[in-house]
């Protein structure tokens, strides 16, 4: 059966499956088939997450603005081919004054023609950019992908309800979404989100999510103003803890969670120590032998901090 056939195939069992159905019995449709074997488990899955991309919102995927590589507009062509081959990235946010700032969009691709030619290399960024793609934070991530596709744009500068730069999404963060993670040669390895260290307690990384954190290792942390650990300790805090600050917190039934570090900025590490099984007693005074402080938060609960 040749490659056409195939599809055909793929594409009226789909048709079969959904053909009649109410909305809300399309994800109950994909499991069903699933289970029955209409659809094999790749299929049902990514049917699935195309499913959530209607809920997602483009700041629920982008890339934070501290973590955007950008370029200012005073750059030439060379040292605009040079932060390319440091960063790894083949689009390149230009801005002027400061991140808030974003005026224009170099491609690697459009610096070929001038890079070969001495007498160019000197030609400043604003000589070849192309014209930024602004989008609101709260936009809809299925959406973003339509535009995507129709206005043939790879990547979207996300702002602020003022105006600011709150962060980048690419065409390929969104088919991640669908897909999983999609790697080149030039990403780096990541980092586990959490791992589990030799004396039995947890590193986590700031940016992990407090879902993810709670999912599994079976905590109750939660928070309607922040999603990431690093967010959470800064928000209890009211600042950005220092390198060594910990937090015993109820709703981690007594875990430790202790800055490993952290910076002007942002919290980059913590370390989390558990009550120990089966008691799930609270662990004792932190290694400095002082115990943590309870301060109480404006909601009603309890939160301990030092």
């Amino acid at each position: 059966m040749d490659d056409s056939a195939d599809s055909g195939s793929i594409w009226q069992r789909f048709g079969r499956l959904f053909h009649g159905k109410h909305a809300d019995t399309v994800e109950q449709a994909i499991r069903e088939a699933s289970e029955d074997g209409e659809l094999d488990k790749e299929e049902g899955s990514m049917l699935l997450s195309v499913l959530t991309l209607d809920e997602l919102q483009v700041q629920d995927i982008m890339t934070p603005r501290t973590d955007i590589a950008c370029a200012p507009d005073d750059f030439d062509i060379r040292s605009l081919a040079e932060f390319i081959i440091a960063t790894g990235h083949s689009r390149i946010p230009i801005y002027k004054g400061n991140h808030d700032n974003i005026i224009g969009i170099v491609h690697a691709k459009d610096l070929l023609e001038h890079i070969l030619d001495p007498a160019e290399r000197r030609l400043p960024a604003t000589a070849i950019m192309r014209d930024p793609f602004f989008v609101p934070e709260t936009k809809n991530v299925l959406n973003l992908l339509q535009e995507f596709r129709v206005s043939k744009i790879h990547l979207a500068v996300i702002l602020d309800e003022y105006g600011g730069t709150a962060g980048l999404v690419t065409i390929e963060d969104v088919l991640e979404q669908i897909v999983g993670d999609i790697e080149d040669e030039h990403d780096a390895p990541r980092e586990a989100e959490i791992s589990l260290q030799d004396d039995g307690s947890y590193l986590i990384n700031g940016r992990a999510c407090l879902e993810d954190i709670n999912d599994a290792l079976n905590l109750s942390v939660e928070s309607e103003e922040v999603d990431t650990m690093g967010g959470y300790l800064t928000h209890l805090a009211g600042r950005v803890p220092e390198g060594g600050e910990y937090f015993r917190l109820d709703g981690a039934d007594g875990a430790l969670f202790t800055v490993v570090e952290a910076d002007a900025k942002q919290i980059h590490s913590v370390r989390l120590d558990l009550p120990r099984a089966p008691d799930r007693k609270a662990p004792g005074p932190t290694p400095d032998g002082r115990n943590a402080v309870t301060l109480e938060n404006g909601n009603g609960g309890t939160d301990h901090r030092l």
